[in-house]
């Protein structure tokens, strides 16, 4: 009797420490305010900065686990529109490193300029006035409005932030933590003199699950009353991803961001056109798939993007195919918008072949859940089974016969996939060729990535009649040797 006593006496002093802890943690919202007034962001409704410099392409290495490609940001321009949500980014970019993926132009071809846009939670890109739904940079989006110096602290006055003391090279700054839910969580660092110096977030990812990101904010200065800082770095995953030095910064700047109607109701949308018996192609958006029927099961090749991209490619496969399983999904390779869509694919079971150098950073990866928004293998419970291939590899039945080649010297990515159907002669293939519209001209300078395509077709001796590339259209294999400047 004496001893249930002691325990309960125990116990209920333990329920009170812990509740007077709670009740004694420090208040963040005073020095969120007082940060805020330093920072001049009271009644700070948006900003615009513009900036120069470098940075590096998330998702895009040439090989796995190496640092993101390196580019140049010849122009950069950000609006963060804190009363509406909303944000709109402008930049000019160039890769500044050969290797690697992403849509910029090759080597010292030129650069890509892009335009992309938040409010809400809706995003979207422009290409000229042509507005299109960019649902996979929704969550980076948010992340970005939000985690700009004056937006933290909004976010985490919003949201009820935490706060703790913390030693950073020997000094003491103050850490507010809070979560933004669904979205993302963070931590600011703020110094003596009330400036946000440092964001530690983390963000769900399709690919990577819940990813660290690091923003470091550098060498403030007055922009008519409002603190910003001129210099800004970042990195996602372990690798840098932008270091940029501000040029100009405008305090609240009008702004006009509207959700396009095009873009207000987007859902995904899978097109299946048949090219041959049994195999389908499954476009109907950026990034497009195949089916192929076996005798008793499917197979996939590419699951593309995110879960919503991934879930209605699958239900398309089970309406054409219905009562076989998926088995097998082949990625192409492992630059993140190819392979988002295949966490969704590990949840329903099919075994992922990928290139072997990207066997075990996909291991790696699908083992960290997403834990800040499940997506569809967190709530699954099922673990990846994931085959590298090298060189070639071969699924057959007495249906036909599927080979999975690698591309040898691409410049794009290490361990480039293809996969050729030689019963059909047909060629499936990613990123190593993109036609263009029909109707277009040749282009006067051949793509490198093409030139290597057409070298390791012939140094395999495949017989190609028809190539199902993962961006574009369907095509003869004429329009490839067309696009080199060779006959076939």
């Amino acid at each position: 009797m004496r001893r249930r006593i002691v325990l309960a006496s125990l116990a209920a002093t333990v329920l009170c420490l812990a509740a007077c802890g709670s009740l004694l943690q420090p208040d963040a919202a005073p020095l969120l305010r007082q940060a805020e007034q330093a920072m001049g962001g009271i009644g700070l409704n948006s900003i615009r900065f513009s900036a120069q410099g470098g940075g590096a392409l998330f998702g895009q290495a040439f090989v796995p686990g190496m640092a993101w490609p390196r580019l140049n940001y010849t122009s950069l321009t950000r609006l963060a529109d804190y009363q509406n949500g909303a944000l709109r980014e402008e930049f000019g970019r160039a890769r500044a490193e050969p290797n690697g993926g992403g849509a910029l132009p090759l080597m010292g071809l030129g650069e890509q300029r892009g335009v992309g846009l938040l409010r809400g939670n809706v995003a979207w890109n422009l290409a000229g006035p042509a507005a299109t739904a960019a649902p996979l940079a929704l969550d980076e989006r948010i992340h970005d409005l939000w985690t700009t110096p004056h937006g933290a602290l909004k976010a985490a006055l919003r949201n009820g932030g935490t706060l703790a003391p913390r030693i950073v090279d020997g000094r003491t700054v103050q850490a507010v933590s809070f979560t933004e839910p669904g979205r993302f969580s963070a931590t600011l660092l703020i110094g003596a003199t009330n400036l946000v110096e440092r964001i530690e977030s983390r963000r769900p990812h399709p690919v990577t699950g819940d990813t660290d990101v690091v923003t470091t904010f550098l060498d403030y200065k007055d922009f008519g009353g409002v603190m910003f800082p001129t210099r800004i770095r970042q990195s996602q995953g372990g690798f840098e991803v932008l270091d940029v030095a501000v040029r100009e910064v405008q305090t609240n700047p009008a702004s006009d961001i509207v959700v396009p109607d095009t873009v207000r109701n987007f859902s995904e949308r899978v097109v299946a056109e048949e090219a041959a018996d049994g195999v389908w192609y499954l476009a109907g958006g950026s990034h497009h798939s195949v089916l192929i029927e076996m005798s008793d099961h499917l197979v996939l090749v590419e699951s593309p993007l995110y879960d919503a991209r991934a879930a209605a490619v699958l239900a398309e496969a089970r309406k054409l195919v219905p009562g076989k399983p998926i088995r097998f999904v082949i990625n192409s390779h492992h630059h993140f918008d190819h392979a988002g869509g295949l966490r969704a694919a590990v949840a329903q079971g099919a075994t992922i072949l990928t290139s072997a150098v990207a066997k075990g950073p996909f291991e790696r990866a699908f083992s960290n859940p997403n834990r800040i928004s499940p997506d569809l293998l967190a709530r699954s419970g099922r673990s990846a089974n994931i085959i590298g291939v090298r060189g070639i590899y071969e699924l057959s039945d007495d249906t036909r016969r599927i080979e999975v080649h690698e591309i040898d010297a691409s410049i794009h990515a290490a361990g480039l996939l293809m996969v050729y159907l030689p019963k059909e002669r047909i060629l499936i293939e990613a990123d190593a060729y993109t036609p263009q519209s029909a109707g277009m001209p040749p282009p006067t300078l051949p793509n490198a990535n093409n030139l290597n395509l057409v070298q390791n077709i012939e140094r395999l001796g495949l017989s190609v009649d028809l190539i199902l590339p993962l961006h574009g259209r369907m095509v003869p294999m004429r329009e490839l040797y067309a696009a080199i400047g060779r006959r076939p």
